[in-house]
């Protein structure tokens, strides 16, 4: 078996669009990228894979899945031969050994801690709301220019003034003081009292990339120097700093989209860009930049601009961070602001027009943001200029591609008029002085390692059997509109296809939507004076008032499946990535039928993306109830008609005919709810 940890690092290196390159030309449309499918003959591309989603899909024959599972379907391989295969392509070394309970218990231990942040994060919202975190929160964040929807969005709090308020109300909510000390959310001290970390402060979660509270930073709103301005969770199994970056979990599709992401240093500096309508900017969160950060940002695109405050502080971050983002094979640009403001007062001061004008017009790339910045200190200098020069050609060295290295030798010859052979040999003593040093460093990397190591992202995904392909958990995936016409899918047992359709789109909504409020308008029948019902429980409970349940084996092991996790107290994100990812293939394949586009966009299908998901799940989810009970008393009738004809018994005969008339009431009733003639 592959530890946890190592195959974490192997699904966290893989980058779709780069394994899926390997065996198929890929070119850009948009945020994603389209083929000619590798798996079936065809002449007009349909074949799609979208790196923001870590998947691909074939529109034409269907197939899809993630990195691991293409590299599976294409080359025949088993899980773990895909899993070492990736390993190889990224240099992962991979040590096979037995799970343990051990393992099993830090896999638990990690969701353990997941829990409880989540738990927090909601407590921080709610602390917001009340009088005191309105008077000091609410004012603050409100003093910063940010709206309401960008505070409820990023799910910024308040901690309150009293040192035990949270911790109370964690024990009260039955979490464990084991898991509020380790998240770091509560500390205790030698007397055996336990308090908050966070206290009169205003609250920022840190999501995951798949959008789940791992950390939080708090920000006091004193003015004594005594006190720390900002607080921040301490490193856990699910957080570690230097390979989060805030507002990812948000700007994720948009730098796919715009294929480029936009580097700050503070939140506020991401939450006021993104507000302005700049939505691909993640902050370094006041760390130094650092490489599995920028290997996040490369899961997304390949160019970065960094934008960091114009004084001496921001210049030599924005120093700093552009060798990093080279060596790691990006294109990077820089653009300086005007002195004494950061990107929080400059976008909160100018338009979004005027934003991204400057932005527009002040990227530079790091020779001219180098050659501008040190020149004048050069003068005439001739030692500075050479000094200048030669710090230029090791920034160059750094870029692992030959090509792009050779071109900004050429530019950097012609700038400084200098002879381009006399840049090349410098940049290649360069390179391999640099080389040299990163091998010894990757072996005592692998020394430390050895020793000990840690889970490299927040949750562990369960172990898998070999022949099982898993797939990644799709964000923002659109609703399939009921009555578009869908092939029989392998693994998936339909026993009544008549009802089939149905049961689908119900498993959908429940799937995509479970955990989503249904906002009843007043006249619905279905409205309830201050109470609201998700649509998970709006389902169940209709189903259950007619005692009826699936009938199609897999729908209903995958419906009692959801419903024993919700139990559990899951996260909708949890519970679909969970099934996606399910050790029962008949699970796993409905769940990929349902989360996984299986149609390309229609004019059809653009109307109704237009439509509001709110109201689409107020529209379509009771009509459908309708539409599945309409279809039950049909068969039912069908049934018992067939009987009538068969039976010889009048007394039974009479017995039928009874309730055929009662089913026809009912049918005209509930087609009279469809709008049906």
């Amino acid at each position: 078996m592959i530890p946890q940890e190592t195959v974490n690092r192997i699904l966290d290196l893989a980058q779709i669009e780069d394994v899926v390159g390997d065996f198929v030309t890929l070119k850009r449309a948009g945020s994603t990228y389209k083929a000619c499918c590798p798996f079936h003959n065809e002449k007009t591309p349909s074949f799609v894979v979208s790196p923001s989603k870590g998947i691909f899909k074939c529109f034409g024959c269907g197939k899809s899945g993630t990195a691991v599972g293409f590299v599976m379907e294409h080359e025949s391989m088993s899980y773990v031969e895909a899993l070492k295969y990736l390993a190889k392509k990224y240099n992962v070394e991979v040590v096979e050994t037995e799970e343990t309970a051990e393992d099993i218990m830090q896999r638990q231990r990690n969701e353990s801690l997941l829990l409880v942040s989540e738990f927090a994060g909601k407590f921080f919202q709610e602390s917001l709301k009340t009088q005191e975190g309105q008077t000091i929160g609410w004012q603050y964040f409100k003093s910063r220019g940010l709206e309401d929807e960008t505070i409820r969005k990023y799910g910024l709090g308040w901690a309150p003034v009293m040192r035990t308020t949270f911790t109370e109300t964690a024990r009260a909510a039955g979490y464990k003081e084991e898991y509020l000390l380790d998240t770091g959310l509560c500390k205790k001290y030698d007397d055996g009292r336990v308090v908050d970390t966070f206290h009169d402060r205003v609250m920022f979660p840190i999501h995951s990339v798949s959008g789940r509270i791992i950390a939080f930073g708090g920000r006091t709103l004193k003015t004594d120097k005594t006190i720390p301005k900002y607080v921040n969770s301490k490193e856990t199994e699910i957080y570690v700093k230097s390979k989060s970056l805030y507002g990812i979990y948000f700007a994720k599709n948009e730098i796919s989209r715009q294929d480029k992401c936009i580097l700050v240093e503070g939140y506020l500096d991401v939450l006021s860009m993104h507000q302005l309508g700049i939505r691909n900017v993640v902050a370094s969160s006041g760390t130094s930049l650092t490489v599995d950060q920028i290997r996040l940002i490369r899961k997304f695109t390949d160019n970065v601009t960094i934008i960091y405050d114009g004084d001496n502080a921001g210049i030599k971050a924005a120093l700093r961070g552009i060798g990093l983002v080279l060596k790691e094979g990006l294109n990077v640009k820089v653009v300086l602001l005007p002195e004494g403001q950061d990107p929080d007062d400059f976008a909160r001061r100018h338009t979004l027009e005027e934003v991204q004008d400057h932005i527009a017009r002040n990227e530079q790339d790091f020779i001219g943001f180098k050659t501008d910045l040190l020149l004048d200190e050069a003068g005439s200098d001739p030692l500075k200029r050479a000094t200048l020069i030669n710090d230029v050609a090791d920034t160059i060295a750094l870029i692992p591609d030959a090509i792009k290295r050779a071109v900004y030798i050429q530019t950097c010859s012609v700038k400084f008029d200098i002879d381009e052979q006399i840049l090349t040999d410098r940049v290649s003593r360069s390179r391999t002085d640099m080389l040299i040093a990163d091998k010894k460093e990757r072996d005592r990397a692998r020394e430390r390692e050895a020793v000990s190591s840690r889970p490299y992202d927040d949750v562990p995904p369960p172990q898998i059997p070999d022949d099982y392909v898993p797939y990644d958990d799709p964000e923002s995936v659109p609703f399939v509109p009921a009555g578009m016409p869908d092939l029989p899918v392998e693994g998936i047992v339909v026993t009544e296809p008549y009802l089939a359709p149905c049961e689908k789109e119900l498993l959908g909504f429940i799937l995509e939507e479970g955990c989503t409020d249904l906002d009843f308008d007043r006249d619905s029948r279905f409205y309830i004076e201050g109470e609201k019902i998700n649509v998970a429980e709006f389902i169940d409970g209709i189903l259950a008032d007619d005692e009826a349940d699936f009938v199609n084996p897999s729908y209903r092991k995958v419906y009692d499946e959801y419903f024993r996790m919700y139990d559990e107290g899951l996260e909708q994100d949890q519970m679909r990535r969970r099934l996606l990812d399910h050790a029962d293939p008949e699970i796993a394949a409905v769940a990929k039928d349902l989360l996984i586009e299986k149609h390309q966009l229609t004019v059809k299908n653009y109307e109704l993306s237009l439509t509001a998901t709110a109201t689409r799940l107020v529209m379509y989810v009771p009509k459908t109830l309708l539409t599945y009970q309409c279809k039950k008393v049909e068969l039912e009738s069908r049934r018992l008609t067939d009987e009538l004809a068969q039976t010889g018994d009048v007394d039974r005969q009479m017995e039928i005919i009874a309730r055929l008339g009662e089913y026809n009431r009912l049918r005209t009733r509930l087609n009279n709810e469809l709008g049906r003639v």
